[in-house]
């Protein structure tokens, strides 16, 4: 279990001063080896981008051969101060991946080393703008989302976990987590029945995938609608991407306060460190490569789809 990192974690966020560097500060304190903190200046504000490493026994950074695990906690921001007072909905992505981090970082200091390294990556903004979006109002991000991807999404992983608060919707209708489909390089594939398998055994409940639309895989800035910015890395790299979006049965504003739950929290987090377990040691794969390579063979190259199109 990972409760006690959540709320570890939830704790450091939750207050308005809430930084880069105190949750960087706790979890060199617990034995992380990698912990870069950089403060990023956009037009509605600061924010401090967050990356920490976690090497593995066979990892690549050590010259190993498994597989990098790439985990995203993607939100606008962990509060919308001074407009709304506390931790806002939108920050679980950020709570879980930090606390998906701590508990890893545990893992490596009591000498259970994952197969392959996990770069996990998100940022931390106690004070970050809103934005209308229907059915409810999204939280915005000082920084823009190329800049975010840019920061985020790292060219060493090879795969893509992106955990992203996802309850502004009427089309996820359960409370807990769901998984997407696939995403890569502008195709929605299907998904990943390593995957749904580590889910159903993480939860003991049958799994939840949430429905893609190609609007959704497509970057921001191009006027379409998206659901939110759960699948914006797929946009920015040439690995896999599937969602780990956090859900609520109704339709919860982003800038909601007193809207998250631990044990949802908990449970995405656990699902994903299991994920890496598996994907390490060559026990999970994200999609079938022969079959994208016939489907690529078959209709084309589909990369337009990570651009803001054009002619």
């Amino acid at each position: 279990m990972i409760l006690k990192q959540v709320l570890e974690m939830f704790e450091l966020l939750d207050k308005p001063d809430a930084g880069g560097e105190e949750a960087a500060s706790l979890l060199k304190a617990r034995g992380a080896q990698n912990v870069e903190v950089k403060t990023v200046e956009g037009q509605k504000g600061t924010t401090d981008a967050v990356k920490i490493v976690i090497y593995g026994k066979d990892g690549k950074a050590g010259g190993g051969k498994a597989p990098t695990l790439g985990i995203i906690g993607r939100l606008g921001g962990l509060g919308a101060r001074p407009e709304m007072l506390g931790f806002v909905s939108d920050g679980d992505g950020a709570l879980a991946a930090l606390a998906v981090a701590l508990k890893l970082t545990d893992m490596y200091s009591r000498g259970d080393l994952l197969q392959g390294d996990v770069i996990i990556t998100t940022h931390i903004c106690p004070d970050a703008p809103t934005r209308e979006h229907k059915p409810v109002p999204f939280m915005d991000s000082p920084i823009d989302m190329q800049t975010m991807n840019a920061l985020e999404v790292c060219p060493e992983m090879d795969a893509i976990l992106s955990i992203d608060t996802t309850k502004g919707n009427r089309v996820i209708n359960t409370r807990g987590f769901a998984i997407s489909p696939t995403i890569k390089e502008g195709y929605i594939l299907k998904t990943s029945e390593d995957l749904l398998d580590i889910m159903i055994r993480t939860t003991g409940r049958l799994p939840h995938v949430f429905p893609v639309a190609h609007q959704d895989i497509t970057p921001y800035g191009n006027g379409l609608y998206h659901i939110n910015s759960i699948l914006q890395p797929a946009a920015a790299s040439e690995a896999p991407v599937v969602g780990v979006a956090i859900t609520a049965e109704t339709s919860v504003a982003g800038c909601a306060t007193g809207a998250s739950h631990p044990e949802d929290v908990e449970s995405a987090g656990r699902f994903v460190i299991e994920v890496a377990k598996s994907f390490g040691e060559g026990k999970c794969v994200f999609y079938d490569q022969d079959e994208y390579e016939k489907i690529v063979k078959l209709y084309g190259d589909l990369r337009k789809f990570q651009t803001l199109g054009g002619g």
